[in-house]
């Protein structure tokens, strides 16, 4: 039996939970992680079973979308069992939603794994699709084996939105090829201001982006028409018209969201 609902200290009705399996990746982004990461040991992580029971919980207080996050969350071992078991209470109605978001490099081998326990779409993020600067952003050269991820992905019957991280002096030039891209391939694609999350080694202040400049950079070239998309985030969403696809836009820094946040994150260790 549903609980009473959840709701914060500011009223806000928590719909949604953002789960992180693992600390760990299999990239080393250079506005999220050092090189040298320290990851957590393993004792310290809940088990599928703790994180299937915490995940439960939260259902039973009315939480109805559940996003499993990492690190990168298809790297923990044995991940698609907890995915398989939270299928069945989604498959028996119990909640909305179940999504997960990934840098794409494991999707070849787990897409259809990931439809089959009732997962529909899936984020991923790509912040370029050049060989070279892929390298150097994430420290490993696994561009191809991201776009075979997309690829089986998408013939499993994934929707997939690409989670675009809008960087200064890296690849602001990029940006409207890769919507074109992303849009030319039926996948919606969100820009996202760089946030100060993370252990690394840059000076933050060098790599933020105003996403405000972009956009009116899109706008010289594009028609950009607002919708009332919503899918649960933060993004607020446009339709362009010579695309004809969807983009989205997260700015925690120039235009915060947090008044409608309806959303709880646990990290891998339950806090």
């Amino acid at each position: 039996m549903t609980r009473s609902a959840l709701r914060d200290s500011f009223g806000r009705h928590i719909t949604y939970l953002r789960l992180s399996v693992t600390d760990r990746c299999d990239l080393r982004c250079v506005y999220c992680m050092t090189e040298n990461m320290k990851f957590l040991p393993k004792r310290d992580v809940l088990t599928l079973e703790e994180l299937e029971q915490l995940a439960g919980a939260f259902i039973d207080r009315g939480v109805r979308k559940i996003r499993i996050t990492g690190g990168e969350p298809l790297v923990r071992r044995d991940i698609t069992t907890l995915i398989a078991r939270l299928g069945r209470r989604l498959s028996r109605g119990d909640f909305d939603e179940l999504t997960l978001t990934t840098n794409g490099t494991q999707l070849a081998q787990h897409a259809e794994a990931l439809r089959s326990h009732g997962v529909k779409r899936i984020n991923v993020s790509l912040d370029t699709l050049d060989d070279e600067k892929f390298e150097m952003l994430t420290r490993r050269r696994q561009l191809s084996q991201v776009l075979k991820g997309l690829d089986a992905a998408q013939k499993a019957g994934l929707e997939v939105k690409i989670n675009m991280v809008a960087l200064n002096g890296v690849n602001r030039d990029e940006i409207p090829a890769t919507i074109a891209w992303a849009h030319g391939r039926g996948m919606d694609i969100t820009l996202i201001e760089v946030m100060p999350l993370g252990e690394i080694e840059e000076d933050r202040l060098d790599q933020y982006l105003p996403l405000s400049e972009v956009r009116a950079d899109l706008e010289a070239r594009w028609r950009l028409i607002p919708i009332e998309k919503k899918t649960g985030g933060p993004a607020r969403y446009v339709r362009v018209e010579e695309t004809g696809g969807v983009l989205g836009f997260i700015t925690p820094l120039t235009d915060n969201f947090c008044a409608g946040c309806n959303r709880v994150r646990v990290t891998c260790t339950g806090q």
